[in-house]
């Protein structure tokens, strides 16, 4: 399997945290320059320092992926400091506020789906053309979950945002391979992160402890690196014949629920 990216330029959103920033290291190990992009300045700072101080070469850029002039502003960033943009990994998502059907308001309905799926589709719009104006090609993943197949009770908002990024990434996929950019969705399922521990704070650790593990056939949730190799591969050429689809990385979840 080939692992080097040197020479590559990946755009990264979400970079801030979990699946993010594993991705960042995972992909500034293999010699990629980053754009790092997320809400929280100081934490990207503290990551670009530190893949600086590793020998990598990487820039952040402040950004809410909900708003397109944010999300434009990102990718001219990305162009303006590295020429190109090789890789984009659409990571930025919320869980939002978990409520029944009829108790929750349409702006928290709003703000999960501005941000988990209009959020998805502003970066695709802006980094496919920006990749088609570079003439190199390219490899998008967008980040979904395992609630893109599954609905959980409460979380209706954050399950249809991400049900809906499997639309737009076959339908991009669709569009734009034949061009010579590949859109992909990886599904993580139960992965050790900040928002799993939200979550857990929401639905109590009784549940997950006893209930939803036991589940997993791996008898453990996922460590974000590990969902960061995932989205390496596939933005590698190893997967050159893989687009349009979703790869799981749930430790055996769906399988199983």
């Amino acid at each position: 399997m080939s692992q080097s990216m040197n020479g590559k330029v990946a755009l990264i959103t979400g970079a801030s945290s979990g699946i993010g920033r594993a991705t960042a290291e995972v992909f500034a190990a293999r010699g990629a320059s980053l754009v790092l992009a997320a809400r929280r300045k100081e934490e990207l700072i503290s990551l670009v320092s530190e893949i600086e101080s590793r020998g990598g070469r990487a820039t952040s850029i402040v950004t809410d992926v909900a708003v397109a002039k944010d999300v434009e502003a990102m990718v001219e960033h990305a162009i303006a400091i590295f020429g190109r943009i090789d890789f984009a990994v659409n990571n930025a998502g919320i869980e939002g506020d978990f409520a029944g059907v009829t108790e929750m308001t349409e702006e928290a309905w709003d703000r999960v789906l501005d941000t988990n799926l209009k959020g998805t589709f502003l970066c695709l719009k802006y980094e496919a053309k920006a990749m088609l104006a570079g003439g190199f090609g390219g490899a998008i993943v967008n980040v979904g979950s395992v609630n893109s197949f599954l609905g959980v009770a409460g979380g209706a908002a954050y399950c249809a945002s991400k049900h809906g990024q499997i639309g737009i990434t076959t339908s991009a996929s669709a569009e734009l391979a034949p061009q010579g950019i590949r859109v992909n969705l990886v599904c993580p399922g139960i992965i050790d992160t900040p928002m799993h521990h939200r979550v857990r704070g929401v639905f109590g650790d009784d549940l997950f402890d006893k209930a939803v593990l036991p589940s997993v056939h791996v008898k453990r949730a996922g460590q974000p690196e590990e969902i960061a190799r995932t989205i390496a591969f596939l933005c590698s050429e190893d997967a050159s014949y893989i687009t349009g689809t979703t790869l799981t990385p749930d430790g055996g979840f769906t399988l199983t629920v």
